[in-house]
């Protein structure tokens, strides 16, 4: 029974997403995947990135930051279920069942609170994900940003993440995208908003969708890519349910300490953190 549903799973027909809408008419939703017309991810920016499934039929983004060593978001790899790394070989054809790498540990913020998230609130949405083995040669981990790395309205940030194009057709999902947003709102250490440039979050644009939960964020240091913070949820337009308005970020700044020392913790050499 658990073969068939890693392989319906594997088909990218199983993403899960579901919408919690706030008293003030927000409505958001755990990220899954790149909407808006995002291009396939090139060069770096795919190379580190790879996808997670769960058993109860969830699909994340992480990314490599060790030849060991994952970064995702808490809320994608909680307690009750088993999860597995999807390792597609390049070039392989999309309808073949892709192996399915077995994760040894999963280690979660300690001060992160499900319940917060749910309640639209700022939380310690990171975590972890040691695999089994080291991953493939042709994953190539990325650096952490400076936690003292400022972040300003405006400033552009690349999210990288597999999923759906569509809302709600999973077939569409499984290829690593990436989308250039712009900062908007108020960032800061506990949360930062992004938004496509061109339509602001008042019509359907560039953003998170289902399967982007735990993507990174990139900017450019010294001319090497960096990531910041890892997707965490997204509204539709107009701050309504959906994808293609806001893309939510937990940044690492305020949980860069708790990384370091965990990866060390699990025998895992990190890339060194650029200023």
């Amino acid at each position: 029974m658990k073969g068939r549903l890693w392989a319906r799973m594997c088909g990218f027909g199983a993403f899960a997403a579901f919408a919690v809408t706030a008293a003030g008419g927000v409505a958001w939703a755990p990220a899954s995947a790149m909407v808006g017309g995002a291009p396939p991810a090139a060069g770096a920016l795919g190379r580190s990135v790879v996808m997670i499934l769960g058993s109860s039929g969830t699909a994340c983004t992480a990314t490599a930051i060790a030849r060991d060593l994952l970064l995702t978001a808490a809320h994608c790899v909680q307690p009750g279920a088993d999860y597995k790394l999807v390792d597609r070989a390049p070039g392989q054809d999309p309808g073949q069942m892709p192996e399915l790498k077995t994760i040894a540990r999963i280690e979660r913020d300690p001060q992160f609170d499900l319940k917060r998230l749910f309640g639209h609130l700022a939380t310690a949405d990171v975590a972890l994900v040691k695999p089994a083995e080291p991953l493939p040669a042709r994953v190539a981990p990325v650096r952490m940003a400076d936690e003292t790395a400022p972040v300003a309205v405006g400033d552009t940030l690349i999210v990288a993440g597999y999923g759906v194009t569509v809302r709600g057709d999973g077939r569409t999902g499984g290829t690593a995208r990436a989308a250039a947003l712009v900062v908007t709102g108020e960032p800061g250490s506990l949360q930062i908003r992004l938004v496509d440039p061109r339509t602001r979050g008042e019509s359907a644009g560039l953003g998170a969708c289902a399967g982007d939960s735990g993507a990174p964020a990139f900017r450019e240091a010294n001319g090497v890519l960096v990531i910041i913070g890892v997707v965490s949820w997204s509204t539709g337009p107009k701050l309504g349910a959906g994808c293609g308005g806001l893309t939510g970020l937990t940044p690492l700044s305020r949980y860069r300490a708790w990384i370091v020392d965990t990866a060390r913790r699990l025998g895992s050499r990190i890339e060194a953190i650029l200023p």
